[in-house]
């Protein structure tokens, strides 16, 4: 059990002045870039200055919470503890900030978004320059991610916002956005039996590629529900690889519509004949979604799907 000096992890504010103690900001950073080095470049002091810093909150809660390597730093077990203990009096300060600057008319503050590639790649950069109209001095922030990580990071305060695939189980708050059909991606001269869809006797003896992150969720229940043995999956680093690998007759993908948007390649892409799709949706945890800087941007992001997408649908034209 962590002990009772955990307490001493609460701020106080008087005046201008602000006592968060500098480790804190010096451990989330540490966190985000991975080694001491870097954390020290971003947060522009030295490496020494990183490392008393962690030293000086370890010897305050009287355990580790960094496993130091060449490689860089991991958090202990019970850095995993505090983690969202330490990001939440983060967030509380940078609250704090957007509410004085609210009050003073500056609306100012900013805002973590997680996402993955498609999202980042075709919803993202409207969504971020019609914000940036809006409300220029709010600071963006964009972490690229697979779901697993915007999840975890979104529940550990490290991000404020994640486009997620649905179900979440963790106890966030979840919005649904769009239903967003998967399709199978096949070889140019590929043409189904019944010339519109996919079926099992087409699927049948094929090689299929996918992200990895893809299976076990809504693609591996389009996977199961034709019989393919897992014997036949490959697996491909992103979106556009899938494609090549496809263009090159090596097997057949199954991509959503929204990752088919942008992505170049000479194959044909048709529906199965059994329609699958997967929920996109929003996560925020129920603090983080009372900083006013968030509320604009879910409220931005949610406007931009419902005049993309009235149907809340993404499929073919």
């Amino acid at each position: 059990m962590i002990k009772t000096k955990i307490l001493f992890l609460i701020k106080l504010v008087i005046g201008d002045v602000t006592l968060i103690p500098f480790a804190y900001q010096v451990f989330s950073t540490v966190i985000q870039e991975g080694t001491f080095q870097k954390a020290a470049l971003k947060l522009n002091v030295t490496p020494s200055a990183v490392s008393h810093s962690i030293t000086q909150l370890e010897n305050e809660l009287g355990f580790p919470v960094f496993i130091r390597s060449r490689s860089g730093a991991e958090l202990t077990p019970n850095g995993h503890v505090i983690l969202p203990i330490i990001q939440e009096i983060l967030n509380s300060e940078a609250r704090l900030e957007q509410e004085a600057a609210n009050i003073n008319g500056l609306s100012a503050g900013s805002i973590r978004i997680g996402a993955f590639s498609s999202v980042c790649i075709n919803w993202l950069p409207p969504i971020i320059q019609s914000f940036k109209k809006l409300y220029p001095n709010i600071s963006i922030s964009v972490a690229q991610n697979g779901f697993n990580d915007i999840v975890q990071s979104v529940k550990n305060g490290t991000l404020d916002i994640g486009f997620v695939v649905l179900p979440v189980n963790e106890n966030l708050i979840v919005d649904t956005l769009i239903q967003d059909e998967i399709y199978c991606v096949a070889p140019k001269g590929f043409i189904p039996a019944n010339q519109k869809s996919v079926t099992i006797e087409d699927m049948a003896n094929q090689d299929f590629i996918l992200q990895p992150g893809d299976y076990d969720r809504d693609t591996k229940a389009a996977l199961d529900y034709y019989g393919i043995q897992p014997n036949l999956i490959h697996f491909s680093i992103d979106d556009q690889s899938i494609v090549a690998m496809v263009e090159a007759g090596l097997g057949l993908g199954i991509l959503p519509e929204l990752a088919l948007q942008k992505v170049t390649g000479d194959v044909a892409v048709y529906p199965f004949e059994h329609p699958f799709y997967r929920s996109i949706g929003l996560a925020t945890s129920a603090v983080q979604a009372k900083a006013p800087s968030t509320q604009r941007m879910l409220a931005q992001i949610r406007h931009y799907i419902q005049t993309m997408y009235p149907e809340a649908l993404l499929v073919r034209n």
